[in-house]
């Protein structure tokens, strides 16, 4: 299968190309930049230039595919308003995507983030949130799944909070990065609340298999770490950069102060038994041991 992926050079989508060209797909990748460009052509996958707001050019990278892979974001969590101007580019780019893919039978993976649930572990059952920070993001992967009903076979891979690789990525990484600027490991409120975690090299394994066998109008999740303890995770990081751990306040996280401090533990048990995924690679917090100082 010809695949046309977006955020292919990123932590996720690098190894994305990668698991799909070892399982004899083919890659389109958008490449924002001359840099992106040649890690694509690097990775062995042929580059189209243009980014998520291009969206002329993304209706050109379907029209070359056979299937989609979406998982580009700005990743811009500076402010409130910078986080909703890249959810509502990113909304739009899904848009397009999926006009672009109605009536074709095509498949069309896209990501969000596992769902949270009130005092208990959240399942593929539950619904994504559509309000809150990053609630447009939740409403433009509803939409693709609605998609089902007009020919396109939509899935929505649901990742954690972090999905790391060689001690970085997600949440877990803007901790570490937190870290390092503020002298402090830190974590919110009393550190109890639970994240779950992939290996990035497991959750390419779940895209290639959604891509490959999921049915549509469905969900995934791409969890190995049901739940790690934040302050566990504050606690490996504060000993590798020799920093102290302690509690600080949410506003530490700008808009994603509100999630950070939630308890979300998440599972992937049907993901598993349906789609015949096992994750492999190192859990979130013997990942973090890679961190240097």
């Amino acid at each position: 299968m010809r695949v046309f992926v977006t955020g292919g050079t990123g932590l996720i989508g690098s190894a994305v190309v990668a698991e799909l060209l070892g399982n004899g797909h083919t890659v389109l990748a958008l490449a924002r930049s001359d840099a992106s460009a040649l890690a694509a052509e690097a990775a062995g996958a042929e580059p189209l230039r243009g980014g998520l707001a291009d969206l002329d050019i993304l209706r050109t990278g379907v029209a070359q595919a056979d299937g989609v892979i979406h998982l580009a974001f700005a990743n811009d969590f500076s402010s409130p308003v910078a986080l909703a101007r890249a959810v509502a580019e990113e909304s739009a780019a899904l848009a397009a995507l999926g006009e672009e893919l109605v009536g074709s039978e095509r498949p069309f993976v896209t990501v969000s983030g596992t769902p949270y649930a009130p005092g208990r572990v959240s399942t593929e059952a539950d619904p994504v949130p559509t309000d809150g920070p990053v609630g447009g993001r939740g409403r433009a992967v509803t939409a693709v799944l609605g998609l089902a009903s007009r020919g396109v076979r939509s899935t929505a891979v649901r990742l954690p909070r972090t999905v790391h690789n060689q001690g970085t990525g997600g949440f877990a990484g803007l901790l570490t990065g937190i870290a390092r600027q503020t002298g402090v490991s830190g974590y919110p409120g009393d550190g109890a609340q639970r994240w779950p975690a992939v290996h990035a090299l497991d959750a390419a394994v779940l895209l290639r298999l959604a891509l490959e066998q999921a049915e549509a109008g469905t969900a995934w999740h791409a969890v190995a770490d049901e739940g790690d303890k934040v302050r566990d995770i504050a606690a490996v990081i504060g000993r590798r950069l020799g920093l102290p751990v302690e509690s600080v306040p949410s506003e530490t996280y700008g808009p994603l102060g509100p999630i950070f401090a939630a308890d979300q533990p998440s599972s992937s048990a049907h993901t598993r038994q349906a789609l015949g995924w096992e994750p492999k690679h190192p859990s979130l917090l013997e990942d973090l041991e890679n961190i240097q100082p």
